[in-house]
């Protein structure tokens, strides 16, 4: 791996994060992840427009993904409104290989070796310690299920769209019909629930919103483009990165505590992360 292409990986690393940090720092989370639902939607429908039609065999794996995406969203937005950025997204996202990597050695015919398994641990030792750091810095316990259901749900579509992708044909065109999916789900969803005035009016909002929203498919395009000139496994590893800027923003950006026990839970959760990925 080149510098160049090392650095546009550990950017679309900082790109995930960021579109993180856009949901917390909004005064109504519901309300942030409904501005990046809407303008989904409309960067899927900008990219399916100028892509070819995916194998009508797909549309199950579209359906499917998209409901996943719903309940992804929903969890990540309840974590974020209990949680600090700090705390959840390291939970969140570090719990989603995890989940992949045991369900994948239950169920797939693929061989888990002994560094993955070595990985899973590590893992499972950093998710623990940065759930205990919940129960003894008196933080909202709710955020716990929440954040380890957002990771659920990642791995749920992280499976779910490997085999959709694949079946499409079109792998571009498909992600962009998974945003048209999962954007106009949530957003029916709070909209049903909590009726129009969830929907924020400030202008700063909505480019705020919007911002993320692109930073979420920038990072979602350059990890792909990455993978086709570089080994996947190191890619896959290296972008993993994205929990460490999550971390720094929570902590330079919004002031939230950083201790070592905390600092410890992350580093041990990235290792495991990247073990679990070469």
């Amino acid at each position: 791996m080149t510098t160049g292409l090392m650095a546009a990986v550990l950017f679309a690393a900082f790109l995930h994060a960021s579109w993180n940090a856009v949901v917390k720092v909004g005064t109504s989370k519901i309300g942030a992840m409904l501005i990046v639902s809407v303008a989904e939607i409309v960067l899927g429908l900008l990219v399916v427009l100028v892509r070819p039609a995916i194998d009508p065999g797909a549309w199950p794996w579209v359906i499917a993904a998209s409901c996943t995406h719903l309940f992804y969203k929903s969890f990540l937005t309840f974590a974020y409104e209990r949680g600090d950025l700090s705390r959840v997204y390291p939970l969140a996202r570090g719990a989603a290989p995890m989940a992949v990597a045991l369900v994948g050695a239950a169920t797939l015919p693929d061989a888990v070796t002994a560094h993955e398994y070595a990985g899973i641990f590590v893992l499972g030792l950093g998710i623990l310690l940065m759930a205990r750091g919940v129960f003894t810095s008196r933080e909202d316990r709710k955020l716990l299920p929440f954040a380890l259901g957002s990771a659920a749900a990642t791995a749920t579509y992280t499976l779910i769209d490997g085999m959709g992708a694949r079946i499409s044909g079109e792998p571009v065109g498909y992600v962009g019909w998974i945003f048209v999916g999962g954007g106009a789900l949530f957003s029916a969803a709070m909209l049903i629930w909590k009726g129009v005035g969830v929907v924020p009016r400030r202008p700063r909002d909505w480019a705020l919103g919007t911002a993320g929203s692109v930073a979420s498919y920038g990072a979602y395009g350059v990890s792909i483009w990455a993978m086709t000139i570089a080994p996947i496994a190191v890619v896959a590893a290296l972008r993993e990165t994205s929990i460490l800027f999550a971390v720094l923003i929570g902590w330079l950006a919004f002031g939230e505590r950083m201790d070592r026990a905390k600092g410890l839970a992350v580093g041990l959760i990235v290792t495991g992360v990247v073990l679990t990925r070469l």
